[in-house]
């Protein structure tokens, strides 16, 4: 199954894909949501994600149809001088290439950001690695986990008295995809005014050289850590080391997830002064609004574990649906902890398309999450999962570098290309 023409945002804009597993694949395939053309360029052995987590029955992972979906899929040995070339001849009719190597290692097949601006000067060249471009750790390799652990972001999950622990999905890696995106998008979008600009004029409207290809730097490391919010800025100024609060947040409260009667968890968040008042209603003690402890946030924040006991007291009474029923009649926000078949089965996912379907090369329909975000006008579109290895390489080759059936033939013999 070729994935058919695009449309959307994105429509015209061409993506070589060279990153595997999480970070760089996980980049690209939002960017194929919206309509751009990306060409997964993938080793003969193929993306290790071909094998990560639960196989389907063609042998390849689930995970490997979410992450590969809407793309075209290629097969070059870069370690040939050959496959080296094709790649260059690739990028010379690209707008943006994602890679997610050590840093060094495309530099090594004279495939680096300064080498590839040589075969095109526009092309958005985006690089995500453990700890970026420069700097002493640069050559270090780097995973989402320990970008999540040298971040603050795992320090500070979990139980003061219990060991650190990792978010159930690989959230470091997906949070510098997102920054990758959004580097290659502004890069793109300053790429397109500078074309606009009717003089010709070599700067932009603030003032500085502009050079229309970028070199977009992410560091799994610097993602995560983005995300601290004040820690790094309360430690500056006051001396303060975040430590480990369970479910409760640390600068404001209540906002936790409490046991309900039957046996499950519900998250409230009534962490406003505003809102406060409303829970206090919906369990019928107004009083706690009007106690000096709970008056304001610095205050609910001081006495939280005993305010958190009150409303595990109140919540372990009831049933998850009346309380959510009487929480929601109470406008405070609320919703139970969700695991993935609450998820498949709730109305709000459904009617927002988030329960997709998506056609497969082999396997019918595969069922996956949908697009974020929506868009109202130029909608993204889901139109085919990750499919065989090296499926459409002849289709690409012929068309972007202009193969011959002889010359492919030759390749696919010398194990250049599948």
């Amino acid at each position: 199954m070729t994935v058919q023409s695009q449309s959307g945002p994105l429509a015209g804009v061409r993506v070589l894909e060279m990153g595997s597993l999480i970070a760089g694949p996980f980049a690209a395939r939002i960017l194929a949501d919206f309509g751009a053309e990306v060409i997964k360029i993938e080793p003969p052995k193929g993306d290790p994600i071909r094998k990560w987590g639960r196989l389907s029955p063609t042998g390849d992972s689930w995970w490997w149809y979410v992450q590969s979906r809407n793309k075209k899929h290629i097969v070059v040995d870069v370690h040939y001088p050959a496959g080296q070339e094709l790649v260059r001849r690739l990028a010379g009719k690209a707008d943006v290439l994602i890679e997610n190597f050590r840093p060094g290692q495309m530099e090594k097949w004279g495939l680096g950001y300064e080498q590839m601006k040589a075969v095109n000067p526009r092309l958005i060249y985006v690089s995500v690695s453990g700890f970026g471009q420069t700097g002493p750790y640069r050559t270090r390799a780097g995973f989402g986990n320990i970008a999540e652990s040298m971040s603050g972001m795992r320090y500070v999950t979990g139980f003061p008295d219990r060991p650190p622990v990792r978010v159930g999905f690989s959230i470091g890696d997906e949070i510098a995809a997102l920054y990758a995106v959004i580097g290659a998008l502004l890069s793109l979008f300053q790429r397109e005014r500078a074309d606009r600009q009717a003089d010709g004029a070599s700067e932009t409207p603030g003032g500085q050289a502009f050079e229309q290809g970028e070199h977009v730097d992410v560091a799994l490391t610097e993602a995560v850590f983005s995300l601290t919010e004040s820690a790094l800025t309360e430690y500056a100024h006051l001396g303060v080391i975040q430590e480990r609060r369970g479910n409760q947040l640390l600068r404001t409260a209540p906002s936790n997830i409490y046991p309900t009667r039957d046996g499950r968890w519900l998250a409230i968040g009534a962490n406003t002064d505003a809102v406060f008042p409303r829970l206090a209603a919906a369990m019928g003690r107004p009083e706690l609004a009007a106690d000096a402890r709970f008056q304001d946030n610095p205050g609910r924040v001081a006495h939280a574990d005993e305010l958190d006991a009150v409303i595990s007291d109140w919540t372990s009474q009831h049933t998850l649906d009346d309380l959510m029923a009487c929480l929601n009649a109470h406008a405070v926000p609320a919703g139970p902890v969700m695991n993935v078949a609450d998820i498949a089965a709730d109305a709000q996912y459904q009617a927002r398309g988030m329960i997709a379907k998506v056609p497969s090369d082999d396997l019918g329909e595969v069922v996956m999450p949908g697009i974020v975000p929506k868009l109202k006008h130029r909608p993204g579109r889901l139109r085919a999962t990750g499919g065989r290895i090296g499926r459409d390489t002849d289709e690409v080759l012929r068309r972007l570098v202009g193969l011959s059936d002889d010359e492919l033939k030759e390749l696919r013999e010398k194990g250049v290309i599948q």
